[in-house]
């Protein structure tokens, strides 16, 4: 009788009750080889008096299954990311209610700690951001509330979470100010959005420390965000009063972003949610010239493939467009972000990985053009 991993291997089994399923089970030496290759690694109950922290829990789910492992199986992704020798550049995308799920010091560590390297957001996330840093609050609610009485109480909601809408015209408000003080002349969203991070002083904002470390923010689809409203009334004012007005550049975004790519070794990409940040991610690799793609990526993401749309669709498919390397490292967990997220990050950073890395200077020419350093 052999044994593998728990499971009997005779050359004929005898069953007492199930004699005709004896006679019909044939174990062929091919069939115990292949048997043999797939029963090799047992599924491990999770215990919880010894995954006392993330990592343990994180690295317990290693040997589970289901969504556990695969979320397991994202945070090694990432892990090897910040380890490879050859130094990716990583590339952070962000969609979705992270700031009013409760995600924004989560994020601004992962900038101000140095495991990600560049920045692809939605308008929204990073509009929410800088509502936070300039004293607002995002409020616990509810899905189910009247939504015509938040209306007449100057109240927004986000699914089970309320904002100030007047806080938020206040913002919208600051940014403009923040607009008319600035040169005429053509800004990237990334000078643009590295300019308004400057004035920030919040120690826990994603802009504030992305600009305080030098970290590149793209944000492609700006107008579709509140921060696109503070643009409209600036522009608007503007217009009224003669004022030079500056103008944002989105083919100096491609170049920008194309040149960070050219001038990486290898590249990682994270994608949180999906929508405009992980399409232009992926647009990067192949913007100017081919490239190898993404060396390495992992997806979190409550979509599915079957629909055809990006969000959901797997890292294998952008293969076919040379976004990602055909020999990638990626994992995909399909879960909601303001779960997986903390999890995955929180394995990063009770391993350390963040104390072992060496950061990247980016040096910016007017042009566009960019000398990248390791230091």
């Amino acid at each position: 009788m052999e044994i593998i991993e728990g499971v009997k291997e005779l050359e004929k089994p005898t069953f007492r009750f199930f004699t005709q399923k004896s006679d019909e089970i044939e174990l062929s030496p091919e069939v115990v080889q292949e048997r043999r290759a797939l029963l090799k690694d047992p599924v491990v109950p999770v215990d919880l008096e010894k995954s006392v922290t993330v990592r343990d829990l994180v690295d317990a789910w290693k040997d589970g299954g289901i969504q556990s492992r695969s979320l397991a199986e994202c945070a090694v992704v990432y892990e090897n990311m910040l380890t490879d020798k050859d130094r990716p550049t990583v590339f952070l995308g962000l969609s979705g209610a992270l700031i009013a799920g409760g995600m924004r010091k989560v994020l601004s560590d992962m900038v101000s700690k140095g495991i990600v390297d560049v920045v692809v957001s939605t308008g929204a996330i990073l509009y929410q951001d800088y509502y936070a840093a300039q004293g607002f609050r995002h409020y616990k609610g509810t899905p189910k509330a009247d939504d015509e009485v938040l209306h007449d109480l100057y109240i927004d909601r986000i699914y089970d979470a309320y904002v100030d809408e007047i806080g938020f015209v206040e913002c919208d408000d600051r940014i403009a100010e923040f607009c008319s003080k600035l040169e005429a002349t053509n800004y990237s969203t990334r000078e643009f959005l590295h300019d308004l991070g400057s004035t920030v002083k919040d120690n826990n904002s994603i802009l504030g420390n992305a600009a305080r470390c030098g970290i590149p923010v793209f944000c492609p689809a700006i107008a579709d965000s509140s921060i696109g409203i503070g643009l409209a009334g600036y522009f608007r004012w503007a217009k009224k009063n003669n004022h030079p007005t500056f103008t944002v550049d989105v083919m100096k975004d491609n170049y920008e972003i194309a040149q960070i790519i050219l001038k990486s070794k290898k590249t990682g990409s994270i994608y949180i949610g999906g929508g405009v940040p992980k399409n232009y991610i992926n647009d990067a690799a192949v913007m100017l010239d081919y490239t190898k793609g993404h060396s390495y990526a992992f997806q979190i993401t409550a979509d599915a493939p079957h629909w055809g749309g990006l969000t959901g669709s797997t890292l294998d498919e952008a293969k076919s467009w040379g976004k990602v390397a055909k020999k990638a490292t990626r994992a995909t967990v399909y879960t909601e972000a303001t779960l997986a997220l903390p999890l995955i990050a929180g394995y990063v950073f009770q391993k350390g990985l963040d104390k072992k890395r060496a950061r990247l200077k980016y040096f910016w020419k007017n042009t566009g053009d960019l000398e990248l350093r390791r230091v």
